[in-house]
């Protein structure tokens, strides 16, 4: 497989680092921003193969960020996972919504590396 990319939205500096670190091992190309609008800004011209998009962010609604960026040309169909430290988050209904804006995947932090490239991999396959 060629050309695997991705794009991680994150806030957390070690939580970002952790897993450019990990998806690096794997042959993933991996660029990140830390905050919604800084993501934004970078998916203007970048097309990664995948999106990880914490819900939480200080700036951006990670929900609104995902309805967003499957409005924009050329990531319409670009997967997009989104992940969450928030018990709030682990409510069906709340999950539900994630789905409805578009996410292909939603996970609970603490992710393992091993899970979230279990999730990953599956859609850059």
């Amino acid at each position: 497989m060629t050309n695997r990319s991705l794009f991680i939205v994150e806030d957390d500096p070690a939580f970002r680092e952790t897993f450019v670190d990990a998806m690096s091992l794997r042959g993933v190309e991996v660029r990140c921003a830390g905050s919604g609008y800084e993501g934004l800004r970078a998916l203007q011209t970048l097309r990664p193969s995948a999106i990880i998009l914490d819900v939480r962010l200080p700036d951006l609604h990670g929900f609104e960020l995902c309805r967003r960026l499957k409005r924009m040309e050329g990531l319409r169909k670009t997967p997009i996972v989104l992940i969450s430290a928030s018990p709030a988050y682990n409510d069906p209904r709340d999950r539900t919504e994630g789905y409805l804006c578009g996410a292909a995947a939603f996970l609970a932090k603490p992710v393992s590396v091993d899970a979230l490239w279990s999730e990953v991999g599956a859609l850059l396959a």
